[in-house]
């Protein structure tokens, strides 16, 4: 049966030489859809990566820009210049022993 197989032909070509030219154009075809799927992904992970990239440089400048709006002595000025505040003085301040009963007077209408 297999002697069968290596000795048929068709049309002058042996079944088996037909069989492993259709196997290689089959894996030539596979191999060329295979690198161009691949070739997609590697695009798409390039702008993916670029994406985050910009990303992190935006995140950097916004860290840089709240590093820049919470520093004391800019909260302190802007506190004086537009509220009028200005730091508790020593006769404002009272023990912790006392909070309860300020903050029980504070309820009160």
């Amino acid at each position: 049966m297999i002697e069968d197989l290596y000795s048929r032909h068709w049309r002058g070509f042996r079944i088996v030489h037909l069989v492993g030219w259709l196997l290689v154009v089959v894996l030539a075809v596979v191999l060329y859809l295979g690198k161009t799927f691949a070739g997609d992904e590697r695009t798409r992970i390039a702008q993916v990566e670029q994406q985050i990239t910009k990303e992190q440089a935006r995140v950097r400048v916004l860290r840089a820009e709240v590093a820049y709006l919470e520093q004391p002595d800019r909260l302190e000025r802007l506190a004086r210049e537009y509220l009028g505040m200005e730091p508790i003085g020593a006769e404002h301040e009272a023990p912790a022993a006392d909070l309860p009963k300020l903050a029980g007077e504070t309820e009160e209408p």
